[in-house]
């Protein structure tokens, strides 16, 4: 889920004019970008990669701006962090989820 807010979030953006920072408690998002894990998978097609797709999402986006990543240790007191966690938790629980077109448009043509 980290990977697609970050995706979707680029996504939104109108302009690639401006310099983007994302900030993530997800060390496995932020270290593929700074440690450059993912020239890595695409050398190697992906193989073993979870969520390939996404990853193909977030690059196209990541060529268009650049963001800079940088990750900060969840559950230790960062205030807009922690607020995330429980707006995450309060919508995970939600009755009324929005169904996840992308996904489900993946699914019924059977790319999986």
């Amino acid at each position: 889920m980290e990977l697609l807010a970050v995706i979707t979030a680029l996504e939104k953006l109108k302009s690639s004019e401006n310099d983007i920072h994302i900030y993530t408690d997800s060390k496995y998002v932020a270290d593929a970008v700074n440690q450059n894990w993912i020239a890595g998978w695409i050398k190697r097609g992906w193989k073993n990669v979870k969520n390939p797709d996404l990853w193909k999402r977030f690059i196209e986006m990541y060529n268009k701006h650049t963001p800079k990543m940088h990750w900060l240790k969840g559950h230790a007191g960062h205030f807009e962090n922690e607020l995330c966690d429980k707006l995450a938790v309060a919508a995970a629980s939600s009755p009324n989820l929005e169904i996840d077109t992308y996904f489900e448009g993946l699914e019924n043509n059977s790319l999986f």
